[in-house]
């Protein structure tokens, strides 16, 4: 009962009511108006001509262009109201202003080590064309590989991730979409009240709107009455804004500035297991050490310093001239290179979808990609089904148990035309997948927080890592070939077999898919 009334009266339903109510009343009084008056019927049927023209003009996605023009031409009372409150995807611009000062300041402090890219580049010209360009537009230099580990599991990181934070000497940061308390995050709590307590400064960011119908409200209070510096990005308010749309979607943690993690891993038990909800959560995380680590630790300070408004001197966090902790194994010297990135939704850089695009079309025997979501705009499709067609090995893991089910009827729905370009499709029969990871052709790798899908290659805050020839590309791998082993191929025959009715219901879904 008490699960019951908290999924009843929790922040998250209350605050969907209320907002439902809202937008609810304003469609209702542009509704009565056009019936009240045939020239206020004109005026909206004139306003969403020209909304849809504006649309046309904008640089946006075609998908999210189509979407919006369907809506607002087939129902302008409806369509108008909610593409003027969440139509705008890109950020309000008061926030860009405050999030490209901070970007500002923070960018001359990770300069490209040329060197570094001229021996990447002498390597492998594609790999460091990928790498320029994240490093150019992204801003996130390349380095060498110190040491990197791929973990295919959540309970299996957890142990290490553990015992990085207890080593924890100087400062620790983190930051997460979701947390929740748990067997999990209480362990982490435990050790993150315990070093405040001996000094270690200890800094803590997670995501309002993630958290919703997990922390109570205002949570970052009773972590800093602990000791704990806590701050909450993008507080959830139950009023219509555009701002909701935009999260922090990254997963960083960050010990000393040597060690870092990211992932597809939150701070709740089902990222470890201990708690069963669709089935077996399967996720994933990399940890690595050196260098590379700075480009996470000032991921962090510029989210922290745009929520916090501090400013501060940054050169503390870097630590210098310290020996690795992990030896490389069977006494082998690293020889790959690693470089961590952000996206972000503050321009019109899709970092992440580009990385993704680039090594889709550079492959040359296969590319083997986990996803928990697959919602594909026409460039995504595209590339995957060229690189079928000329003879990579395409393969996609998605989950056979969905955590929603719309976003799951949105995956299966881009099942057949992948199915029918040659890319084979595999779902997860444990459970669900949440793993964001591609590897490619033995030689490149990226694992981090960016889906599949328009949110978190359009509209929020993600990270990733992208790596060439580093210990950690070829884990991934085969955590793949032991991932499709566990998991069902979806032929052809059952990606097309569906009733009219049911294609129709997909068409529907894909035109409305960016409105989700």
């Amino acid at each position: 009962m008490k699960r019951f009334a908290h999924k009843l009266f929790g922040k998250l339903p209350l605050g969907l009511f209320t907002i439902c109510l809202q937008f609810g009343w304003l469609v209702y009084l542009a509704y009565y108006a056009t019936m009240a008056s045939s020239i206020v019927n004109l005026i909206f049927e004139i306003i969403a001509a020209l909304v849809a023209l504006n649309i046309v003009n904008r640089d946006m996605r075609t998908s999210f262009k189509l979407s919006w023009i369907f809506l607002i031409l087939f129902l302008p009372v409806f369509g108008i109201p909610a593409y003027y409150i969440f139509g705008r995807s890109e950020i309000t611009k008061r926030t860009k202003r405050k999030l490209l000062h901070v970007e500002e300041a923070y960018r001359p402090l990770r300069p490209q080590d040329e060197q570094v890219m001229q021996e990447l580049y002498d390597q492998d010209y594609y790999a460091g064309m990928q790498s320029s360009y994240i490093s150019n537009f992204a801003g996130y230099p390349l380095y060498r590989e110190e040491s990197s580990r791929y973990y295919e599991s959540g309970e299996a990181l957890f142990p290490q991730f553990l015992e990085d934070l207890e080593k924890a000497e100087h400062f620790i940061f983190m930051e997460y979409f979701i947390i929740e308390n748990g067997e999990m995050f209480d362990a982490v709590l435990d050790i993150l009240e315990r070093k405040a307590k001996q000094g270690v400064l200890v800094r803590l960011i997670y995501d309002d709107v993630g958290c919703v119908n997990t922390l109570p409200p205002r949570y970052y209070k009773q972590l800093q009455a602990k000791g704990i510096h806590c701050a909450c990005f993008n507080p959830f308010r139950p009023v219509m804004s555009v701002v909701m749309n935009n999260r922090d979607h990254r997963k960083i943690a960050v010990i000393d500035g040597y060690i870092g993690y990211t992932g597809g891993f939150n701070l709740a038990d089902e990222y470890i297991n201990k708690r069963e909800r669709f089935g077996y959560w399967k996720d994933a995380g990399i940890r690595v050490t050196g260098e590379c680590v700075w480009n996470f630790t000032t991921m962090f300070l510029e989210m922290w310093t745009y929520i916090t408004k501090e400013a501060e001197d940054t050169s503390q966090y870097r630590p210098q001239n310290r020996l690795c902790d992990m030896e490389p194994a069977s006494g082998e010297e690293p020889c790959g290179f690693i470089q961590p990135y952000s996206d972000s939704p503050m321009d019109r850089e899709n970092v992440g979808e580009n990385v993704y695009l680039n090594l889709i079309a550079h492959a040359k025997h296969y590319v083997y990609i986990f996803t928990p979501y697959l919602i594909l705009g026409s460039e995504m499709t595209t590339a995957l089904i060229n690189a079928a067609k000329s003879g990579v090995d395409v393969r996609l893991v998605v989950p056979s148990i969905p955590d929603k089910k719309m976003v799951y009827l949105l995956t299966r729905s881009n099942y057949a035309p992948l199915a029918r370009g040659g890319v084979k499709i595999y779902e997860y029969t444990p459970g669900f997948i949440h793993s964001k990871c591609f590897v490619v052709d033995d030689v490149y790798a990226t694992v981090g927080t960016i889906n599949l899908d328009y949110r978190s290659l359009y509209l929020h805050f993600e990270c990733g890592t992208f790596m060439y020839r580093t210990k950690a590309v070829m884990q991934v791998k085969q955590d793949a070939l032991d991932t499709f082993a566990k998991s069902r191929e979806v032929t052809l025959e059952e990606s097309e077999k569906h009733l009219l009715i049911v294609r129709m219901f997909f068409g529907v879904l894909k035109l409305l898919a960016p409105l989700l």
